[in-house]
């Protein structure tokens, strides 16, 4: 325990950008991928057929594959194949962020089959556009169906961000790394970055508790 404490004290600094650096890469992570994947649960369920198809199979590419080897992918080979200059943490968060909504899109997709569709035709049936049933009538609990499980999948691209200190980008485990490579020490630094990530999810975990809570209410 002594050890950790003079750890943190030593190398707060570190520990803050590490922390910071993860932080980024989950926040964009969470609101890109909660964008993209509206968009393609809207073209899966309603858009034309060649644009279904290709959405699909986007889907069943992400989620068949290693989320690492997705990594991989857009670091070292999408340079490559398309003339983009992105820096490894701008690569990592598009990564990320495209690997998540691959299965935020299906969850979105779950939610709003499973609201009745006696509510669409009644909606529609007093004069609500499909628009405003979608937004008024359909989302709304769809949200309440889905909301633990798109929870979870938030809390996992927290954990996911993880595997971006392969490339170094100075992330949280990064740091971990950095520290046991020139201390000599594994539990210590390990310990504590366990502990900072356990504190992220744990309060987001208790955020969408709380919000889940009101919307039952609601």
């Amino acid at each position: 325990m002594s050890t950790m404490v003079k750890l943190l004290t030593i190398y707060r600094p570190m520990f803050f950008d590490g922390l910071r650096v993860t932080l980024l890469l989950s926040l964009f992570a969470i609101v890109a991928s909660t964008l993209i994947g509206s968009v393609i649960c809207v073209i899966r369920m309603w858009g034309i057929a060649p644009l279904r198809w290709l959405c699909a199979a986007y889907i069943e590419v992400i989620r068949g594959t290693p989320i690492l080897l997705q990594l991989y992918f857009f670091v070292f080979l999408l340079p490559r194949v398309i003339p983009l200059n992105l820096t490894n943490l701008q690569a990592v968060m598009l990564s990320l962020a495209l690997c998540a909504a691959a299965y935020v899109s299906e969850l979105m997709r779950a939610g709003i089959q499973a609201v009745d569709k006696g509510q669409t035709e009644a909606a529609r049936s007093v004069g609500l556009s499909g628009f405003q049933t979608l937004r008024y009538i359909v989302l709304p609990q769809a949200v309440k169906n889905i909301l633990p499980a798109l929870g979870n999948e938030f809390i996992l691209i927290i954990k996911d961000t993880s595997l971006a200190s392969i490339f170094f980008i100075g992330d949280l485990m990064t740091v971990q790394k950095t520290l046991t490579s020139s201390l000599y020490l594994s539990l210590e630094p390990m310990t504590l970055v366990a502990a900072i990530y356990f504190t992220m999810t744990f309060t987001l975990s208790k955020l969408i508790q709380l919000y889940e809570s009101r919307v039952k209410v609601d």
